[in-house]
C-alpha cells in the first residue's frame, strides 16, 4: 500500500479553494466571487475551471490512497471516496501535544483518530465513533492486534440486539466482519474494555457517532495505523 497521504497546506487561499471544492454552497460563492473580481465574464470562466481543477486533483490523489488492495487475505475493494467527506481523508496536519510519538489520541467530537509525530504534527485520520449513550473518554492502551479477527458480540449487545445472537459462537474474519481487516484492541489494568479500533468497510459512516463505542477508520486507513503501531501503544480517548 502507497504510504501517500494529503498534506494540509499553511496558505489560507488554497485551504479555501480545496474545501470550497467539495462544498455545493462554498463552490457557488467562490465561483461567483471569482466571477464578480474585473468586469470581462472571463474571470467568472476562470473561476470555475479553477474549481473543477481543484476537485480533479483532491480525488486524484483520494483515489491513490484509498484504492484497491489485491494482495489482501480478502481482497479489499477500492473505496468510494465520492462518500467520504475530504474533511476525513488521511493526510499529515500540526497538532501540538505533550504526548510521546506513537501515540494515538481519539477525537470523538470531530470524528478524527490522530498519530502523534513528534515532530508539531500528526497523521489525522477520519473516524466513525460511538453514537450517543455509548462514548467514553480516558486512557487506554493496545494490548492486542489482529488481522482478519474472528468477531464475537458481547452479551450486552445481543441483549440489545437479539439478531446478534446468531453470531455468539464467532463470526470468520473477512469483509463482511465488523473489526475488518485489521483491529487495535483496547486494554486498561491489563484487562480488555471491549473497545477496539477497527477497519470500516463503510465509507458513508465516517464522521457519523454510530457505534457501541468502538472506533472505525476506513480499512486502508486502519491498515496504514495498524503497521505503525506496536502493542502497549498509548491511547487517549478524549471527551465529546
Amino acid at each position: 500500500m502507497s504510504g501517500s497521504m494529503i498534506t494540509d497546506g499553511r496558505n489560507a487561499n488554497a485551504d479555501e479553494i480545496k474545501e470550497a471544492a467539495w462544498s455545493g454552497r462554498r463552490v457557488g460563492l467562490l465561483c461567483r466571487r471569482s466571477f464578480l473580481v474585473g468586469s470581462a465574464t472571463g474571470l467568472g470562466a476562470l473561476g470555475l475551471a479553477g474549481c473543477s481543477t481543484s476537485d480533479g486533483l483532491i480525488l486524484a490523489e483520494a483515489a491513490k490512497i484509498y484504492g484497491p488492495m489485491p494482495d489482501e487475505k480478502f481482497p479489499i475493494p477500492a473505496v468510494d471516496v465520492s462518500k467520504v467527506d475530504p474533511k476525513y481523508y488521511r493526510r499529515t496536519v500540526s497538532y501540538e501535544t505533550k504526548e510521546a510519538a506513537g501515540t494515538i489520541i481519539v477525537d470523538p467530537r470531530n470524528f478524527y483518530v490522530y498519530r502523534v509525530e513528534g515532530d508539531g504534527s500528526a497523521t489525522r485520520y477520519g473516524a466513525n465513533v460511538g453514537r450517543e449513550g455509548f462514548l467514553w473518554s480516558g486512557d487506554a492502551y493496545v494490548g492486542r492486534k489482529s488481522e482478519w479477527a474472528t468477531w464475537t458480540p458481547p452479551k450486552e449487545m445481543i441483549r440489545r440486539q437479539p439478531e446478534a445472537a446468531k453470531y455468539a459462537r464467532g463470526m470468520p474474519g473477512g469483509l463482511d466482519n465488523p473489526l475488518g481487516a485489521r483491529t487495535l484492541h483496547l486494554y486498561q489494568n491489563g484487562a480488555y474494555t471491549l473497545y477496539t479500533i477497527y477497519a470500516s468497510s463503510e465509507p458513508g459512516s465516517i464522521g457519523s457517532g454510530i457505534t457501541s463505542g468502538c472506533v472505525g477508520l476506513l480499512s486502508q486507513d486502519m491498515i496504514h495505523l495498524y503497521a505503525q503501531t506496536p502493542v502497549k501503544t498509548k491511547v487517549v480517548v478524549l471527551s465529546a
